[in-house]
């Protein structure tokens, strides 16, 4: 029981320290436009903080992206040096999880213990 409650409470503390995040860069990106745009061009106007977290997200999807930092390529590259029994044993631990997780939904839309489901606890 402890388990899925400290993930639910790591994923909200994520979460919250993500949108703190970006509504920080929005800030800096604001504030860094309207310290230097109009002064280093003469057309240039300052921007309000929604127009700031907008050229912060145009900025990301043009030049930087979403995709982290070079996860997938470490991924790929771990898999591709891993043997064919390795990668088996790793597939069916991925199955595992997935049985595992699926009950814990259904327990957790239930709100009580599944009777139908034996490894649930339930009676």
């Amino acid at each position: 029981m402890n388990g899925p409650m400290n993930c639910k409470r790591k994923f909200w503390k994520i979460l919250v320290f993500i949108i703190a995040g970006v509504a920080a860069l929005g800030f800096v990106v604001m504030s860094l436009w309207n310290w230097l745009m109009p002064s280093l061009f003469s057309g240039a106007q300052q921007i309000d903080y929604l127009h700031a977290l907008g050229l912060f997200v145009l900025c990301k999807i043009l030049f930087g992206g979403f995709r982290g930092r070079g996860c997938h390529h470490q991924h790929r590259q771990r898999w591709e040096q891993m043997s064919e029994e390795e990668r088996e044993k790793f597939k069916q631990g991925m199955r595992g999880m997935r049985g595992w997780r699926e009950r814990w939904n259904r327990n957790e839309r239930n709100g009580v213990a599944d009777a139908k489901d034996p490894t649930s606890g339930g009676v």
